[in-house]
């Protein structure tokens, strides 16, 4: 089966963040967006230990240690860009002030719910970080992920078998095969990769998608 590259996949988030918009990246592979997001658009990255204003990543040779995000890795602040307290960016994130945030995820539901601070496993090390607070406080989440686990497992289910971030929140699920919309009606296809099918997506997931209008 055809998958996107993790570049792919972020190149496919960034088309869908509009000028003016304000953006936490979460940690791991979301961050990778900020590499694909178009010069000429005036989009406003944060980053919940204190940044705003965050470019992509610098040239090797050009990291400043005092300059990283959430997840310690380096990056620039661009013209105009700023930090402050932790404790600001947080007020930040909890209070509305986010028109988009983009997460990972262990399990995403067909409605929206979102698993992605711990598996529930004996021996999992729980890491919520600021995770339920951007679930709640972003206008948007989207959710970027592949869609099967190393054993095969589909990531999008019809209900998360694992520890809650938060209910009903996610809008969009970005993974290396397909784009799915989530609600209170289920799951929708929004895109596919060349060569797979509906059929397929379904067969994958378990869930009963169905192509949304005019995709």
């Amino acid at each position: 089966m055809n998958r996107l590259s993790r570049e792919q996949m972020a190149a496919r988030v960034a088309r869908d963040i509009p000028e003016g918009a304000y953006v936490n990246l979460g940690i791991g592979l979301p961050t990778t967006v900020a590499n694909f997001l178009p010069a000429d658009k005036e989009i406003f990255l944060q980053s919940e230990n204190g940044l705003l204003g965050m470019g992509p990543a610098p040239a090797a040779g050009d990291e400043d240690p005092d300059l990283i995000n959430a997840g310690k890795q380096p990056v620039i602040l661009l013209t105009g860009g700023c930090y402050f307290h932790h404790a600001d960016s947080f007020a930040m994130m909890r209070g509305g002030h986010l028109d988009i945030c983009v997460l990972g995820a262990f399990q995403v539901s067909a409605q929206g719910d979102l698993a992605n601070w711990s598996t529930g496993a004996a021996d999992a090390i729980p890491a919520v970080g600021g995770a339920m607070d951007l679930a709640i406080g972003a206008k948007q989440v989207f959710v970027m992920m592949d869609l099967l686990t190393k054993q095969g497992e589909s990531k999008l289910v019809a209900e998360c078998s694992y520890p809650l971030t938060g209910l009903r929140c996610v809008s969009r699920v970005y993974t290396d095969v397909a784009v799915f919309d989530l609600g209170k009606d289920g799951a929708t296809v929004l895109e596919m990769v060349d060569g797979v099918t509906l059929a397929q997506l379904c067969e994958l997931t378990g869930l009963p998608l169905q192509m949304r209008e005019g995709a």
